[in-house]
């Protein structure tokens, strides 16, 4: 059903509820499932597996709180807002901040630990018991507000294509991938199965700030470089997979698939664009590469990247493009403004024109996930 929307959350996330595996975790997997624990200061939190690190809530489940009382440990689901992890009392901590609708991302951790994990059977009961959830209960409560997207699983094409139907079937809009189809640390011909069935599905593909590299593996931060991490991350880590998938040839091949690239912020889009089509120019012959188009023409065409504060980005808006770039909130991680999110919108885009701040904070979605919108789209 047709509805309005003026301001639409790109990129937000779900805390695991109290009761998720127990409800959708197949019961022969429930002995490896994590359990819910508490930490240090008697706050709850996940233990993935005997002897691994707790999992804690602190800073994925911040909203309302004083920068200063933000921290790991000692929060509970019973001191945090229901909003993180409850479909219907999201609704309502939307309502309170002003927000139309929703794109929702999983929390990473527990999904690298079941996509970790060797058992192939329990790597894909663990990603399909999130999926389920995501759709049949949490985005249940609203479906034209809150909109699931499917995390794949790392189990090849075959596996991840298999998973991409069956979602898209039961209602997920968009994909998450977050290594490579094939599960190899570089871009393979066999990924473009893939490519090709979330083209034909009309499924835009997220990769969240990164590609999870056997090479490279994803490991504890802390202290100052955790800092470091959280700020630079999107823009020092996607840059060069967004690159990788445009130089590929990828979009000759699938020229409407699209790509999300999910917290990156946009601040860095324009020299980096510039860089690359400048040493693709200059290497395109000795190393083979041979697309058809400058990488930047690729950008405009088949990206969109995700932003929470960027008022360098808004003020560059042009040599980034106005239609590949959205607004998002983070909520409820400690990156998010809740319940001020769209006065620090306003303010951030208050010299933007109407017509240029709708596209930016709802349309550019709108239009990315073919929502039923009863506003005719302005002119940019």
């Amino acid at each position: 059903m047709p509805r309005e929307y003026r301001l639409i959350d790109a990129d937000c996330h779900v805390v695991e509820p109290p009761h998720i595996w127990e409800r959708w975790l197949p019961k022969k997997f429930q002995d490896r499932a994590p359990r819910l624990v508490k930490d240090e200061e008697g706050g709850d939190a996940w233990q993935l597996g005997e002897g691994a690190p707790l999992m804690y809530i602190g800073l994925v489940a911040t909203p309302g709180m004083r920068y200063e009382d933000i921290k790991w440990k000692g929060y509970t689901y019973e001191t945090v807002r229901k909003g993180c992890w409850d479909g219907k009392a999201r609704l309502e901590d939307m309502d309170i901040d002003g927000v139309d609708a929703e794109f929702i991302y999983p929390s990473q951790r527990t999904m690298f630990y079941f996509m970790g994990n060797p058992d192939r059977d329990f790597h894909r009961a663990g990603v399909q018991a999130y999926n389920d959830f995501m759709n049949d209960e949490f985005c249940a409560n609203d479906p034209e507000r809150l909109f699931f997207l499917a995390q794949m699983p790392n189990l090849g094409v075959d596996e991840m294509i298999a998973e991409m139907k069956r979602c898209r079937e039961k209602g997920a809009r968009g994909v998450i991938i977050s290594t490579w189809p094939s599960g190899e640390d570089d871009l393979t011909p066999d990924d473009d199965r893939f490519f090709a069935a979330a083209q034909d599905f009309e499924m835009p593909v997220s990769i969240h700030i990164n590609i999870q590299r056997k090479r490279n593996p994803r490991g504890k931060i802390e202290g100052p470089a955790a800092i470091a991490s959280m700020a630079l991350g999107g823009m020092l880590a996607f840059p060069s997979i967004m690159f990788e998938l445009i130089v590929s040839g990828l979009f000759d091949r699938y020229p409407k698939l699209k790509i999300i690239g999910v917290e990156t912020d946009i601040g860095w889009i324009p020299t980096a664009l510039e860089q690359v089509d400048n040493f693709y120019w200059r290497n395109r012959a000795h190393t083979g590469v041979n697309i058809k188009r400058l990488p930047s023409e690729y950008f405009h065409e088949n990206f969109c990247c995700t932003f929470i504060q960027d008022r360098h980005g808004i003020r560059n808006r042009h040599e980034i493009g106005v239609r590949n770039m959205a607004w998002s909130t983070d909520y409820p991680h400690h990156g998010c403004d809740w319940p001020y999110s769209r006065k620090i919108a306003g303010e951030m885009l208050e010299t933007v024109p109407a017509n240029e701040r709708y596209w930016i904070l709802a349309g550019n979605m709108v239009d990315l996930y073919q929502l039923p919108q009863t506003l005719t789209p302005p002119v940019v």
